[in-house]
């Protein structure tokens, strides 16, 4: 994880430490919602984010998986307290992210319900 958190110049969030130390990756259809959810592992990230130029793009960016297919799971690291984004492997800038959950744990528990969101309407308040 450290060689990670190096190359990128960030500091995972404690609750997507703990996932990656514990489960390490996902891959499943996620009920009752029945969205795909790719989580990727710590090995696959340095070669994910390089592949697809999103630092270079989306400055700040750290994609940590996705739907499995166009749409990447990006932290944005341009906050304080990264919040979790999809952007589209075509996105050109941070204009095209769709805000996703305010924390790692969060998408998690709110996932099975609520699948993907689809538009930028931000967070709901609590």
């Amino acid at each position: 994880m450290a060689q990670v958190e190096c190359r990128f110049g960030v500091r995972f969030p404690e609750d997507y430490r703990h996932f990656l130390a514990t489960a390490g990756s996902m891959a499943r259809f996620v009920p009752p919602a029945d969205d795909f959810l790719m989580i990727n592992a710590i090995g696959e990230l340095i070669e994910v984010n390089e592949a697809g130029e999103f630092q270079e793009r989306f400055p700040g960016s750290v994609v940590i998986g996705g739907d499995g297919s166009r749409e990447m799971l990006t932290y944005d690291f341009r906050q304080e307290n990264p919040p979790l984004v999809l952007l589209d492997v075509s996105a050109q800038d941070w204009s095209s992210a769709i805000h996703q959950a305010t924390s790692f744990s969060a998408l998690l528990e709110q996932f099975p319900g609520t699948g993907w969101k689809w538009d930028d309407s931000g967070p709901s308040p609590s």
